[in-house]
């Protein structure tokens, strides 16, 4: 079948994966933009790799981002990303994979493809076939960019979603899973969880084509949102790795001009889930001030006035109780430490739809004036108390959005804010497990040659 479908802006892929004899459990570690205030949960998972073959000498943990030997740390992913092609570390697959992932007690369903980054604009007000659903910080680009534009290998944790409420493309894999020849299959370290690939056959790729191709015929669109024929329609829409998507975009919007259109860099290597799969749940994502300078709620009340108030609260459950049943035009947000243990903030005539929208640029100015040393965002309310107990932090709590508010939302608002949603808490994220070349010489590799 032909592998590349730009009215629907995908690419059926070519995906290396760990060869045989390869000790899966230390080869799959987490996204590593994961546990970013927690440097023990590395040490560990540093630990149990130990020497053997891992993604974790592939990847760069973003805890270790502002420390020192960075440059000596992207130069080693490099080489071993060389090492492992060259040595049969890697094989390839060619096509696409069916995932399932089961963390929790529920499991989630998706299928790996190629996303047409021509066809992604996370800029505001987009209105691209694939979008970011909250604000890019463009900022965090420039370390992203730096650890891609050199490698030969793309491992994602990339998950993008479709509105498919009659399950119409993921579900048919699911059915014919048993037909599907088994690739990896894999109990995660860390409490991550199982996790399990197939390979999906020609005939059952083309049920995905034709299935997202419905999805994204116009009137299709217009009556499922209610809005005119002639809004452009929003197909994909990004779940975790925003920025890692946002850094693919900016390496191939500079690729495209030295190596043209067809160069591998065009595409990025997602994982495709269906928003209504009940396996799938959205997650708050809570904020962690840490080194405060400056009492935090006298710079909210000097902020907002009469507009704010404060209510100590006896514990964090009575704290999530509060915030999590919130309703009307008052908007409510939980506080922990910073001078307080357990609290909850209420914000009269908000300036944006939700609490996260409007305190968010409050933090970033306090952090601006050096009210803070840093700002963490962070998954889970226990992971958000533990951390913002400790002497000098101050956390914020928020509650969660619908999944089902999320396409109509986005095509209405644009997107949402930064930081505001999260696929799971943090140990239900990806793990790595694939790869993908994305090298000036990856397709000439597709024929032969045995490294970029």
């Amino acid at each position: 079948m032909d592998t590349s479908f730009n009215d629907i802006g995908i690419q059926v892929p070519q995906i290396y994966l760990p060869g045989p004899g390869i000790d899966l459990q230390k080869w799959a570690v987490i996204a590593c933009d994961q546990f970013t205030a927690e440097p023990q949960y590395w040490q560990q998972v540093e630990q149990q790799v130990g020497t053997a073959p891992s993604t974790l000498k592939l990847i760069f943990p973003e805890v270790y981002l502002d420390k020192p030997g960075a440059t000596e740390r992207i130069a080693a992913i490099g080489q071993t990303m060389t090492d492992y092609l060259r040595d049969g570390v890697l094989v390839p697959h060619e096509g696409m994979i069916y995932v399932e992932r089961s963390v929790g007690g529920r499991t989630r369903h998706g299928v790996m493809l190629c996303l047409d980054l021509a066809c992604y604009d996370y800029t505001a007000g987009s209105a691209s076939l694939i979008r970011a659903t909250e604000g890019t910080i463009v900022d965090r680009l420039p370390p992203r960019i730096k650890i891609r534009e050199s490698a030969a290998l793309e491992l994602p944790h990339i998950l993008v979603l479709i509105d498919d409420p009659e399950h119409t493309v993921i579900k048919p894999l699911t059915t014919d899973r048993a037909s599907f020849v088994p690739l990896y299959d894999v109990e995660l370290m860390q409490g991550g969880g199982h996790l399990a690939g197939y390979a999906v056959t020609d005939e059952a790729q083309q049920g995905v084509v034709q299935a997202l191709r419905t999805l994204a015929q116009p009137q299709t669109f217009a009556a499922k949102y209610g809005v005119g024929a002639d809004r452009p329609v929003l197909l994909y829409a990004m779940g975790d790795g925003n920025h890692s998507l946002a850094t693919a975009k900016a390496i191939w919007d500079k690729n495209k001009a030295r190596f043209g259109v067809d160069h591998p860099s065009r595409y990025a290597l997602v994982e495709l889930e269906n928003v209504h799969d009940q396996g799938l749940e959205f997650e708050a994502i809570h904020r962690l001030l840490l080194g405060c300078k400056t009492d935090v709620l006298t710079e909210l009340k000097a902020t907002w006035g009469d507009r704010v108030s404060y209510t100590e609260v006896a514990s964090v459950e009575a704290m999530k109780q509060r915030v999590d049943s919130a309703s009307g035009r008052r908007q409510m947000a939980g506080m922990i430490g910073g001078g307080q243990r357990f609290g909850v903030i209420e914000i009269d005539q908000p300036e944006a739809n939700l609490a996260v929208g409007t305190l968010q640029p409050f933090l970033d100015r306090f952090l601006a004036g050096g009210g803070a040393k840093a700002i963490d965002y962070v998954h889970g309310a226990d992971v958000l108390e533990r951390l913002a107990l400790r002497r000098g932090n101050a956390g914020f709590y928020f509650a969660g959005m619908h999944k089902s508010d999320l396409f109509k939302t986005v095509i209405l608002d644009g997107a949402l804010p930064r930081k505001t949603f999260s696929l799971g808490q943090a140990h239900e994220k990806r793990y790595y497990m694939e790869a993908r070349k994305i090298g000036q010489k990856s397709l000439a590799c597709r024929w032969g040659c045995d490294s970029n």
